[in-house]
């Protein structure tokens, strides 16, 4: 299943890549292909999803509305899912630092503004996916440089995909 995860948050990078940099945090269900065509067959007809050419244990994602301005921590609090969602991922434009870099950094309030505001930043595209079962996946898309190549792992971002897990906790 790890595998069919991290492909599926490959596919949903790649469609939030296709609108640029710049982007607000964006939310996605994760389905059972499966299950969504025998509960929505209308709808699994309008994506064109063929039951005979999809692996047993593939995964749709259904994008979100929006989440609300303000803190992401705040935003995902608010998040529950009903129990027909297998999992849900989320890709976020953040600012990485390097090692050294966050050792150095003040534990004060204006943290995000020294991190934007530092030199030796460097912006990225974070998409974490993870699955009631426990199955976690993550992808990191650097800015500016060879935007082709993409980071993956399963803990490239584990307080996220913590923060993610919850939300199907609820």
């Amino acid at each position: 299943m790890s595998e069919l995860l991290q492909e599926t948050l490959v596919e949903i990078e790649r469609h939030v890549a296709g609108a640029g940099w710049d982007q607000r945090p964006q939310l996605f269900a994760l389905a059972r292909t499966a299950d969504l065509m025998q509960r929505e067959p209308d709808f699994a007809a309008a994506l064109g999803l063929d039951a005979d050419r999809m692996p047993a244990e593939s995964l749709t994602p259904v994008e979100q509305d929006p989440l609300p301005d303000g803190p992401l921590d705040e935003s995902l609090a608010q998040v529950g899912w009903p129990r027909e969602v297998a999992g849900c991922a989320l890709v976020q434009e953040v600012v990485m630092l390097p090692p050294e870099v966050e050792e150095a950094m003040p534990r004060h309030a204006d943290v995000l503004d020294w991190a934007v505001e530092h030199p030796q930043r460097r912006e990225a595209r974070l998409a974490v996916a993870v699955l009631r079962d426990g199955t976690r996946a993550c992808t990191v898309r650097m800015r500016g440089q060879d935007e082709e190549e993409l980071l993956v792992g399963p803990d490239l971002a584990p307080a996220l995909a913590d923060a993610l897990a919850a939300t199907l906790d609820s």
